[in-house]
């Protein structure tokens, strides 16, 4: 099919994006956390701004919104983004994708019945925000959750994941039936912002996503051995904080080296108190490559590198697996139509890895035909309030999404 713009209207989105933020937020930004009220008020209004359209909307056993403009086919296309936001998040996170799939949705439906069929799903739970367990709905599309894993689960006001689930009508143990939901899909697209700097530095709006790193995180325990703070002399400590201390830095420089990004969030102490010596240190370890051999050559560089550290301070180390997933490469015919729809918007395209992890991620893994595209973020921005994008490279993120939907439709046909 011959793409015409007439019809679109990418200010419409950014408006529903403006009226979004001021219904689901505050002055200390978005406030739609998963499962919460927030959460199912922006929901709703998703489907107000569906209404006037010729779409079905139903929610699956994992809690994922599907809006479905039936075509000639049943081949479908699906574009995918989450309306839920971290606490006190940007305006842009998530809900650009969906609100931009509106809008494509609404151009196609204004020129008759689509050669195929069209579904726009907000995935349940994107952010994990709330209970630690990012891609909950698209994990349960593609097959990859468990739920035994998650059952007991706790947010920071000692409400388990399952009991928040069976407030918004979501049966943990039937989550997985949603995986009939990709019966016939036959591509999927997301918009997202790029949620880091790079398109900004090279002053480009729009590019075109290779695939998202694979991640290794890990809980990593050093044990010493508590000792007076006045009374130890240095050289006779067995310092669990020391240890620790040396590996945060070490990681650093394996990140470079291996050409990926590592990072130690969080660090704990016990006793924790001044007048003691660090008997145990716990801390928690993200590596994120695009490659999984040198995503593997990393894990394996840190976990040398702590035994080094700890026999050096005369402590022991533990390490605990906490999540894994493979780096995940999107299709190559889809990434080239996203080239040709940036070229065709914003006159240049970029290709880029994507760090943060995305829905996208799960569909690609169910073997779904994949590609992500990326706008610009003001200095690489998300996950606050401060989190923008330029109000000209929104409207051009929108008629990119659609130019690529009309090229996808095209490609599904030819089979």
């Amino acid at each position: 099919m011959s793409y015409d713009p007439t019809g679109l209207d990418p200010q419409r989105t950014i408006n529903d994006l403006k009226e979004l933020r001021a219904l689901t937020g505050d002055e200390n930004g978005a406030q739609r956390v998963a499962f919460s009220d927030m959460w199912v008020t922006a929901r709703q209004f998703m489907r107000d701004k569906l209404a006037d359209l010729p779409i079905e909307v139903e929610v699956d056993e994992a809690g994922n919104q599907w809006a479905t403009l039936v075509g000639k086919s049943d081949d479908a296309l699906l574009i995918g983004g989450h309306i839920d936001s971290v606490p006190n998040g940007g305006w842009l996170d998530g809900s650009l994708n969906l609100l931009a799939g509106v809008q494509v949705m609404r151009h196609l439906a204004s020129q008759g019945t689509p050669p195929v069929t069209i579904r726009l799903v907000d995935w349940a739970d994107e952010e994990g925000a709330r209970f630690g367990r990012s891609l909950f709905g698209s994990s349960a599309v593609s097959g990859h959750m468990n739920p035994d894993d998650l059952r007991n689960l706790q947010d920071k006001d000692g409400i388990r994941l399952q009991d928040a689930l069976e407030r918004v009508g979501v049966n943990l143990d039937r989550a997985l039936d949603a995986k009939k939901q990709l019966q016939n899909a036959k591509a999927y697209l997301e918009l997202h912002i790029e949620q880091g700097p790079v398109l900004e530095t090279m002053n480009l709006p729009l590019g075109t996503v290779l695939g998202t790193f694979g991640v290794e995180r890990h809980s990593i325990r050093f044990v010493g051995q508590a000792a007076h703070a006045g009374s130890t002399p240095m050289h006779l400590r067995r310092d669990a904080l020391a240890a620790c201390a040396k590996l945060e830095l070490e990681i650093r420089e394996i990140a470079k080296r291996n050409g990926g990004v590592c990072t130690m969030g969080r660090v704990e102490t016990k006793p924790g108190i001044v007048t003691s010596v660090v008997e145990t240190c716990d801390c928690l370890l993200d590596q994120r490559h695009l490659d999984a051999d040198a995503l593997a050559k990393m894990l394996q560089e840190a976990k040398d590198a702590s035994e080094k550290f700890a026999q050096q301070e005369n402590v022991s180390v533990a390490w605990t697996r906490l999540w894994q997933i493979e780096p995940i490469l999107f299709n190559e015919d889809l990434r080239k139509m996203t080239d040709e729809a940036i070229q065709e918007t914003a006159g240049a395209s970029h290709r880029l890895p994507s760090g943060p992890l995305h829905d996208a991620a799960e569909v690609a893994r169910a073997g779904v035909p994949t590609v992500m595209l990326f706008v610009q973020s003001l200095r690489g921005l998300s996950h606050t309030k401060l989190e923008d994008t330029k109000p000209e490279h929104l409207v051009m993120s929108v008629e990119a999404l659609d130019r690529l939907a009309f090229k996808t439709i095209e490609w599904m046909q030819k089979g």
